[in-house]
């Protein structure tokens, strides 16, 4: 049988590259993409140097020339891992900051798929993996234009899971938790790009970083490639299964949650992020 083809998004950094390259280690024919030039040289070289084959590709999943080269590839696999982590209160986030996050995570994502999952659908076989987050189905202050754009991914995906069933195209989420990656503490420095006037802000973003310890994310690779591979069949795969009981109980706790509960007390996650040092003091949770 014909070694399966797997296109990884987002692959320049992160989570992604380390996924993509463990992928080539054991031999998978993998695409790895990365928004930038300079993103997809440092790629290759890393690449190269651990003698791990890799055909590595800029594509800006943002830009529709991009996606149409992208087209042209023929793939058994679509890792759906690129994305940007804009932060800051609901309030406060400028209109620009805001479209961007959606641009990238929402808009950009499911224009890239439609292409891809045509071409599934034509030969009745493939997987379409959605690497979404636990905030996709949680919430913590600062976050909610990420958290948002992720709850999308899970409407988009679960839809297209129905939508494709009958074509034999297999769709996933894969749901990260807190990795130290980065990608967290860079979410709480995006203020720093705002065009706006500070003194109208309502909260001080020099003070606040990411309310979570993070983990160690060598860890997420084995159960990421686990559902990139399909050796598990389950739909939503939180990684870690650890924060199972945690999603479950935060969003069991929403139907009894009351309007009134502690109004005119700062909530508890808001002052977690004041209180919190960025990279969690550069220490894993496990």
């Amino acid at each position: 049988m014909q070694a399966e083809t797997i296109l990884i998004t987002g692959a320049g950094s992160g989570l992604g590259k380390l996924t993509a390259l463990t992928l080539g280690r054991l031999g998978k024919k993998v695409i790895a993409t990365t928004e930038t030039e300079l993103q997809a040289t440092t790629l290759k070289n890393d690449a190269d140097a651990l003698n791990i084959p890799l055909f590595v590709e800029k594509i800006d999943i943002t830009d529709p020339i991009d996606r149409e080269k992208a087209w042209e590839w023929e793939i058994d696999i679509l890792v759906n891992n690129a994305a940007v982590k804009e932060g800051g209160s609901l309030v406060d986030i400028p209109e620009e900051n805001f479209r961007r996050q959606y641009e990238v995570n929402v808009f950009g994502t499911l224009l890239f798929t439609q292409g891809f999952a045509r071409k599934m659908i034509r030969k009745r076989k493939g997987r379409i993996i959605f690497v979404s987050s636990i905030s996709g189905l949680m919430v913590n202050p600062f976050s909610g234009p990420y958290a948002s754009s992720k709850f999308a991914i899970e409407g988009l995906a679960s839809t297209m899971s129905q939508e494709l069933k009958e074509f034999n195209v297999e769709v996933a989420t894969i749901n990260l938790g807190p990795y130290l990656t980065g990608f967290n503490d860079r979410e709480f420095n995006t203020w720093k790009t705002w065009r706006d006037d500070p003194a109208e802000r309502i909260f001080n973003y020099e003070k606040l970083a990411f309310p979570f310890k993070q983990m160690d994310p060598a860890k997420a690779v084995a159960p990421m490639i686990k559902t990139i591979l399909g050796t598990t069949k389950m739909y939503r795969n939180i990684i870690p299964k650890l924060m199972f009981p945690l999603v479950e109980a935060v969003n069991k706790f929403q139907w009894m949650k009351r309007t009134t509960c502690r109004l005119g007390k700062r909530h508890l996650m808001v002052q977690q992020a004041y209180k919190m040092k960025p990279g969690s003091d550069g220490k894993y949770m496990i």
